[in-house]
This record gives C-alpha cells, structure tokens and sequence, in this order.
C-alpha cells in the first residue's frame, strides 16, 4: 500500500514537474528578462491600459454567456429528441469551430462586412448610397465570438448528456418531482463539471482572442491588440508587464470558475444507460423543429459557404460584382499538384496529429492522478492542465522562442527553435485545456465502482483501462481531442512566431496566399481545412 502510495505521488510530481517546464517556465524566462518598473509605471498610470484590460474582461464574460444561451438548448435539443435529420445537424451545428481564427474571421467579412455579399446585396436592393451597416466595434467580436465559441457548451453539454442515468430521471419522477425541479435539482448538478470545463474553455479562449479583435476591432481595444501594438512601437518590457496583467487576470477568472466546480464526483449510481432521445410524435411540431434545425444549419453555413464560393474564383477575375462571373476549380488543381503548397497541409496534419496524442495521454494521467487518486498535487496538475489557455497566443510562442534558442541543459533550456519539435510543442501545450477539461469531466462523471468490480473479476489495470475506463470516457475524450486537433490544425498564432520554410503549416501559407492578392488559393486551402475538421468533429461527435 505504501509502496502503491509513493509510486502515485511520484508520478503526481513528474507530471507537474513536467506541465510546469512547458507552462510556466518559459513565461518566467520572459518575465524575468523583460519586466522593468518604468514600464510598470507607465502601465499603472495610462488610462487606455486599463481601459483595454477592463474590455478584455467584460467581452469574455459576455462572450461565455452568449455561447452558453446558444450552445445549451442546441445540446439538449439535439442530445433528448428525436425528429429527422437530427444526427446530420448535429453534426453541421458544430461546423464554425472548423473554421480556422484567421481564415474564419476573414469569411465573416466576406459575409457580413459593409461590402461583404449581404450587405452589398442589401445596399443594390434598396439603392442605399452606403453600406446599411459597419461591422466594426465591440459588438462585431460579440459576434464573432458567440458564433465560433458556442460550440464549446454544445459538444461538452452533449457528452455531459451522454453520460447522465436514466435512473436518476425516473427516480425524480417517481418521487413526483416537476420537470423544472428535475431539470435543476437533477440534470444540472451532474452536467456541471461539463459546463463549468466549457466556460473555462470559453472565456479563456475570448480573453486570448487575437483575430476578431484585430480584424473588427477598429478603435476598440483589448488587451491582446494592446500587446501587439505595444510590440509593434518597440516596447517590449511595456508589452510583456501587459501580459502579466492579462495571465492574472486569466488566473483569477479561473480560480472562481474553478471554484464553482468543487471536487466532488458526481455519478448517478444507477442502470449505466443514457436517456434515450425522445421522439417528437405531434407532426406539426415535428416539422417545425425540422424546419427551424435546418434553418438555423443553414444560418451558420453561410461563412462556410462563403468560403467556398470564393474558392472557386480563379486570380483576378473578380473584382467589383456582387457574384464571381466566373467560376472553376483552378485554385484547387495549384493546391494539390504544386508540391510546395501541398507541403504545409501536410506538415498541419501530422503535427496536430502528434500533439494532440500527447496530450490526450497527459490529461489521461492528470485525470487519473487527481480525480481517481486525489493526490496531494491535484490542484497544481489540474491548474497547470487549464493555464495555457490563458495566455496571448503570441506572448507564449514568443515565451517559447525566447527559452528554447539557448542551449543550457542545467537551466533545461534546448535548442528546439527552427527544428520540427518547437510548433508541435507550442500545439501541445495549447491543447492541454481542450483534452484536459474533457477527460476530467467525464473522469469525474464515470462511477469508479465499475473499475473496482472488473479488478474484482480479475482484470490487470491495462485490462480494466482498454474495456472499462476508455470507453467510459470516450465521449468527453473524443470531444476534447477533436477540438484539440482542430485548434492545431488552424493556428496561426504560435505559428507565425515559431514556423520555418520546411515547418510552415497551411495557416502560414493562407496568410501567404492573402498577402500576394491570391485569395482564390488561400479560401482553398481554408476549405480543405474546413472539410478535414469537419471530418474530426464528425467522429468526436459520434455516441
């Protein structure tokens, strides 16, 4: 026993000695080279320093409550009731993660900006001397975000859905309580770790945000494009005190998301089954859930569907028309017979595909480590799983360059930088949040009783983990690894920091494409980013 107890709690501080070196230690490097008290005087007292901080707050707050409103009752929907197409759409309500942040951000002004199709459209139609809107301001990253964040609370939801007892339901109703008292006294208190590792996911991905804000921003600023700019005008020590702020405030809004959670393991102790969708049996309604599921799939194909329509128009054929007047498929023949612009899609591939394995395994550890075993280290593994999330994408991978470029075994700092190793590192440690509040919330959620009983039965650990553990917790696995995989695929952030010619991946190339007018090329490639990730969602989806 005590030997069991030391093994565990050596493997608790291996994986957090681990998890620190690549989380905290290159933030301290930075820190520590950079950080001044000139430039922590001149923070404390500039009135737009603090106004940026305070607008990254609330737009993060907002951001998790618009992604909640929408991504719940789609969950619930398409989890408990059963009308025709309900497994198509479910599907394709998860396609706005696909599109990768840049190429995502750039579709939404092809769409919605003042001469993106609508509002041109709208402006001919009425013969209005002006565009009817400016798609700019605080309210245009609401937008964007609600619309690429939502899918957080819906996958998650979906899982946490997929692992309630249907016993616990029936219980409730034998005992005469109302579907509201069910639904809050029930329902909701198992579905926290879900929705509670959704939020994190949502506001610390809104905090970080970088393209909507860049892109739509205009005079509004945050905190992300305050860094930025700080850069660009050649203070650093300014621009990283900014990011410390930034990290505290990420640290402090997941201490009290955190906190909301608890650490108790809820687990319906009960059948094991999963409620069943229910039927909608009253036609009328039946038709109109299809109409509105089919509606609203349609709404939120429009950016993809934009995408792929500019795919098709080759270089320079349009240029001030409302519709391309000519279409083909030339841009994807340069895509896939020019060796050096297939390289970068598959350089995208295998190392999304290689940090998110690592990862996956790390958070297996980490769940089991502080939900089965409860050690002493649980909240310092299940922190240090949550912290990336929180900080500016390009900060970390200008932490990462800064650390790995010197060759200093004592200090554990490697030459990694302009290798093959330093993008699928930067991949993995912003997958850490993804797979790691996925699998915790499904470790939490799983009944530690059907482990007991297969050891009882005399199944090994290897046995019990492949049959019993694994596939109990494939829904939330599959939900964090696909969205973990779908993020590395798309960055744009670590990579412009961290890529070389060999290394590049597609989002490089896009940025490449844009740069040299061909727009054509790069919609192309989001297109096949699109298809690939939908792919990826479709089998992380699957029950």
């Amino acid at each position: 026993m005590i030997r069991n107890l030391r093994r565990t709690d050596l493997l608790a501080v291996g994986l957090a000695l681990l998890l620190a070196w690549v989380v905290i230690y290159p933030i301290l490097i930075v820190a520590a080279d950079a950080a001044d008290w000139t430039a922590v005087r001149a923070f404390l007292t500039r009135p737009g320093e603090w106004a940026a901080l305070w607008a990254s707050i609330w737009i993060s707050l907002l951001s998790a409550v618009l992604a909640a409103a929408i991504g719940i009752p789609l969950a619930f929907l398409f989890e408990w009731f059963d009308f025709p197409g309900r497994k198509t759409l479910g599907a394709l309500i998860a396609l706005p993660v696909v599109l990768p942040p840049l190429v995502g951000v750039i579709a939404f002004l092809f769409l919605y900006g003042e001469s993106g199709f609508i509002a041109r459209a709208i402006q001919t139609a009425l013969h209005l001397e002006q565009a009817p809107w400016r798609l700019q301001g605080a309210g245009a990253i609401l937008l964007v975000h609600a619309y690429s964040m939502y899918v957080y609370f819906y996958l998650f939801t979906r899982a946490g859905l997929a692992k309630l007892d249907v016993s616990m339901l029936e219980a409730a109703q034998a005992l005469g309580a109302s579907t509201r008292a069910t639904v809050w006294r029930v329902i909701i208190p198992l579905l926290r770790p879900s929705l509670v590792g959704a939020a994190m996911l949502t506001f610390m991905t809104a905090l970080g945000s970088f393209s909507a804000p860049y892109i739509f921003g205009g005079g509004f600023r945050v905190m992300t494009t305050q860094i930025v700019a700080t850069k660009l005008n050649g203070d650093l020590p300014l621009a990283m005190v900014e990011t410390v702020a930034l990290a505290v405030i990420a640290v402090a809004g997941l201490a009290i998301l955190r906190g909301t959670e608890g650490d108790d393991i809820l687990v319906a102790l009960g059948k094991g089954i999963a409620p069943r969708p229910r039927p909608i049996r009253r036609a009328g309604v039946r038709r109109l859930a299809t109409v509105a599921g089919w509606g609203l799939a349609i709404l939120l194909l429009l950016p993809h569907l934009t995408l792929a329509l500019v795919s098709l128009v080759p270089y320079g054929a349009w240029t001030t028309e409302i519709l391309p007047p000519v279409i083909n498929f030339e841009n994807y023949r340069r895509l896939f017979s020019e060796p050096e612009r297939l390289r970068p899609m598959l350089n995208s591939l295998w190392m999304a595909a290689a940090s998110t394995a690592v990862a996956v395994v790390l958070a297996l550890a980490g769940g089991w480590l502080v939900v089965r075993k409860r050690v002493a280290l649980r909240r310092v593994i299940e922190g240090l799983l949550a912290l990336p999330w929180a900080l500016p994408g390009t900060v970390f991978a200008i932490a990462l360059a800064i650390t790995f470029s010197v060759n200093a075994p004592l200090q554990l700092r490697f030459v990694l930088v302009g290798t093959a190793v330093i993008l699928p590192l930067a991949y993995l440690v912003r997958a850490l949040p993804l797979t790691g509040r996925g699998i915790l919330a499904s470790y939490r959620q799983l009944d530690p009783t059907l482990e007991e009983a297969a050891a009882s039965l005399g199944a090994g650990r290897w046995r019990t983990l492949a049959r019993v553990t694994l596939p109990q917790l494939r829904p939330g696995l599959a939900a964090g690894a696909s969205l973990a995989f779908v993020a590395a695929l798309g960055d744009i952030v670590a990579s412009i920091v961290l890529y070389t010619y060999e290394t590049r991946p597609v989002s490089i190339e896009i940025l490449s494409s844009l740069r040299l007018a061909e727009t054509g090329v790069a919609a192309a490639f989001g297109v096949v980013l699109m298809l690939v990730s939908a792919l990826v969602l479709g089998v992380g989806a699957r029950r």
